[in-house]
């Protein structure tokens, strides 16, 4: 058995006040000790391991755990942001441009691109990553989609109701029936979660709620797109349902605060998808204030946020969002895992994944602080 130990730590993020101060469970002058990709110590410095990274006095931190992701698409869609800034509003409707391009790519192709994404994420950071289906939207191209996206995580999304495709424009209820039938049967054994886009333009609650139920019924996790274009009935669906979060919330009424107040049911925030549709950015500080439990992901994806950086998403939040540092940290680690329903990501104590991000700065403060600089010295996972 081979271990290895951070040192020289100059501020140690854990988020378990049961060893360290505060919330954060911060622990000053420390060291993290992992064994075959387990975290047995943390402490003062100066532990002894077979493997030694040298923290320099820089802070660790849990690796961030991004619970909503699109990483498996081909083509870009630099004209429809561009257009976006110039005043056009977002409408979603560019998913499908989206689902051709990743329709007319190879599998190679898909799985390149997609290493390549995951590659990015884990520079900035990320050790725990979900990731979607949702540009195929025919039964073999979501099954591809879903092959792909197990290559890179174990934390895969069936997501088929994300758009109604081209050939069933008119046909809403009869594609809800393929995603609720066959497309699920095909895709259940390659999915941990099932997922549905609740908003105008996409599904209605009532479509939304048959999606969730059959996925359940197939023994999948739940999870829903809510109140991103406008409020509707997302959060309530959501929390009726059980879903383990409802993701956006960018709009959220005080009856839907007070739904998610009383559930087990996180509130994933998406501020890099407010900033890239110019939407508002959603009242974190309302939601927290009021006990949601609140996450922080990047919802990658070539239309509405093409970025893998959560210190950009942590960065948004604090600026725009009204949440302090340590609840943007928390809520990109701690969060995104209860968010996922992990128990072994997003802190460090014995005990917990040995996933863990060494910064070249001395606190947590300088993700937000020093925005768009590359922090991230080391990553272990």
């Amino acid at each position: 058995m081979s271990a290895l130990v951070i040192d020289r730590i100059g501020s140690l993020v854990t988020n378990d006040p049961d060893v360290g101060e505060g919330p954060l469970g911060l622990i000053a002058d420390a060291s993290v000790v992992i064994e075959d990709g387990v975290v047995v110590a943390v402490g003062r410095a100066g532990a002894i391991a077979d493997e030694r990274i040298d923290a320099d006095g820089g802070c660790v931190l849990p690796g961030f755990v991004d619970s909503h992701t699109h990483l498996v698409f081909a083509g870009d869609r630099a004209a429809e942001f561009s257009a976006r800034m110039a005043g056009v509003p977002y409408d979603g409707g560019g998913i499908v441009v989206t689902t051709e391009a990743t329709r007319a790519a190879t599998t190679d192709t898909l799985d390149r691109l997609t290493l390549q994404r995951v590659i990015e994420a884990r520079r900035h950071g990320t050790t725990t990553l979900e990731i979607k289906s949702g540009y195929g939207l025919d039964v073999a191209n979501e099954v591809r989609a879903l092959d792909v996206a197990g290559r890179h995580t174990t934390e895969t999304t069936f997501l088929g109701a994300h758009l109604v495709p081209g050939e069933y424009t008119g046909r809403a209820d009869d594609y809800i029936d393929l995603v609720c039938g066959e497309m699920l049967a095909a895709t259940a054994g390659r999915a941990r979660w099932i997922d549905a886009f609740c908003e105008t333009g996409a599904f209605d609650a009532d479509q939304c709620r048959a999606v969730l139920d059959a996925g359940r019924a197939a023994g999948l996790g739940l999870r829903l797109h809510g109140n991103q274009l406008g409020h509707g009935p997302g959060v309530q669906l959501a929390v009726e349902c059980g879903c383990a979060s409802v993701d956006h919330c960018t709009y959220l009424s005080d009856a839907d605060i007070s739904a998610l107040a009383a559930s087990d049911t996180v509130a994933t925030f998406l501020p890099a998808a407010d900033f890239s549709t110019r939407q508002p950015y959603p009242d974190a500080r309302r939601a927290i204030d009021a006990g949601v439990a609140v996450a922080i992901a990047s919802n990658c994806n070539p239309g509405s946020s093409y970025t893998t950086s959560i210190p950009f998403c942590i960065a948004l939040a604090v600026r725009d969002m009204k949440m302090t540092i340590d609840e943007a940290v928390q809520a990109a680690t701690l969060g995104g895992a209860r968010a996922l329903r992990r128990t072994d990501v997003g802190h460090l104590s014995p005990g917990s994944a040995g996933h863990a991000i060494v910064l070249d700065a001395p606190s947590h403060h300088h993700l937000a602080y020093r925005p768009g600089v590359q922090l991230v010295r080391h990553v272990v996972a």
